[in-house]
């Protein structure tokens, strides 16, 4: 990888992450400990190990990145392993310059009702990590002053877009022992529903920054559509939306999520300049629809979360960065926010996404500075249009002194 910045520069710039899963950012190491703790086996007790075994450099497919996260989840429903992992993934942010995240994850996947594990406990204890790390940092000097900008952050609740009767949680596993006779969409549909109005509640009356909803998990065959509700809950209540559209599915999977689900932001948005991707029979023009579609959302401003490492690691036809998408995307204009998906099981950094993302386009300083922006003018954040104003004014006042101090101008 080259760029026109070091990156020295891209460390130090503040930055923003806005599509990073809880589950897939623990420490490896954090991990091994959290796992012997809790009585939780592991394929190694190795950082070594696991990178060999299952947290690699490349997949084979999307099953192969996927393998990591029963180990993640399992470690997860141990309140203590959970507020560990949110603390550490916020100082780990912290260290390489980001000063935003909205850290994301499945709550009902950490449930454990016969454990008293409920989403309120599964919540607080989320934030309290999250909030000690933010506290700690917040309170150096250099921040008190102004010197440099906050630490902040929201969490993101996803919906799953299907599980199945056993393995994916004890909440799961309970709820379809409870519905036993209803079918298993609508079993998927009412946690989901489930979910969206206790996020709302812990919000409105705990005061936890709960900003966003998105639904994950594989998209073929389990379109966004089917939780058109959901989304509408959320839309009525005022809680912003992203989806996981146009990852692994054609460009109808986003047009879908923007019209069907009222959709804020993009997680990924790939498939978008990828018209043969698209599976609609309808659509006979495909270059055509992808093009619409693509200016359509420029022009609406709807930021794309871009996830560089994890589309390679999970799209083997993608093979180099300089044939990703973000290319057509940054030509286009579009609002793009560089983001990291899974620290842990992409083996990166917000810092590496940013070089991969500049080796493969010639991006001026000014346009730098908008693709940092739009993490601060796009995000979900907990306060009021004003403070986040404040906010993102700060930040850039900032980027533009590291900047200067790095020898661009």
């Amino acid at each position: 990888m080259s760029s026109a910045y070091t990156p020295e520069f891209l460390k130090a710039m503040p930055k923003a992450d806005l599509h990073l899963h809880l589950d897939g950012s623990l420490r490896p190491q954090g991990l091994i400990e959290m796992a012997q703790r809790s009585g939780i086996e592991l394929p190694s007790y190795t950082v070594a190990g696991l990178y060999d075994l299952v947290f690699k450099e490349s997949y084979q497919n999307l099953g192969e990145y996927l393998n990591g996260f029963q180990y993640t989840c399992a470690v997860l429903r141990d309140m203590e392993n959970l507020e560990q992992a949110a603390y550490e993934l916020a100082q780990d942010n912290i260290a390489e310059g980001v000063v935003y995240i909205e850290v994301r994850f499945a709550p009902q996947l950490m449930m454990d009702p016969a454990r008293g594990i409920d989403f309120d406990r599964v919540m607080h204890t989320t934030n309290a990590g999250l909030k000690r790390a933010k506290d700690e940092y917040n309170a150096q000097p250099e921040v008190v002053s102004g010197a440099k900008p906050p630490f902040d952050y929201g969490i993101i609740n996803c919906a799953m877009r299907m599980f199945g009767k056993k393995g994916f949680s004890p909440y799961y596993t309970q709820l379809f022992a409870m519905l036993r006779d209803h079918e298993p969409k609508q079993v998927i549909k009412t946690a989901a529903m489930e979910m969206i109005r206790a996020s709302v509640r812990l919000r409105d009356e705990e005061g936890l920054p709960i900003v966003g909803l998105d639904i994950a998990g594989q998209e073929m065959g389990y379109p966004a559509h089917d939780f058109k509700e959901v989304y509408e809950y959320a839309h009525q209540n005022f809680l912003l939306k992203t989806v996981h559209a146009g990852e692994a599915y054609g460009a109808e999977s986003i047009f879908e999520a923007i019209t069907q689900c009222y959709a804020d932001r993009l997680g990924h948005g790939y498939s978008l300049f990828s018209p043969e991707m698209i599976q609609d029979a309808a659509i006979t023009d495909k270059e055509d629809y992808a093009k619409r579609l693509a200016s359509y959302i420029a022009d609406r401003r709807i930021a794309i979360e871009v996830c560089i490492t994890s589309n390679l690691q999970t799209n083997p036809d993608i093979a180099d960065v300089h044939n990703h998408n973000f290319i057509h995307m940054f030509n286009n204009r579009l609002a793009t926010v560089i983001c990291t998906d899974n620290r842990l099981v992409s083996r990166t950094t917000v810092t590496r996404e940013y070089e991969l993302a500049l080796s493969a386009v010639d991006v001026p300083l000014k346009r730098l500075k908008d693709m940092v922006a739009y993490g601060f003018k796009k995000n979900f954040f907990a306060g009021d249009y004003v403070s986040k104003r404040a906010y993102a004014k700060q930040v850039l006042e900032y980027f533009d002194k590291v900047a200067a101090q790095h020898g661009y101008k």
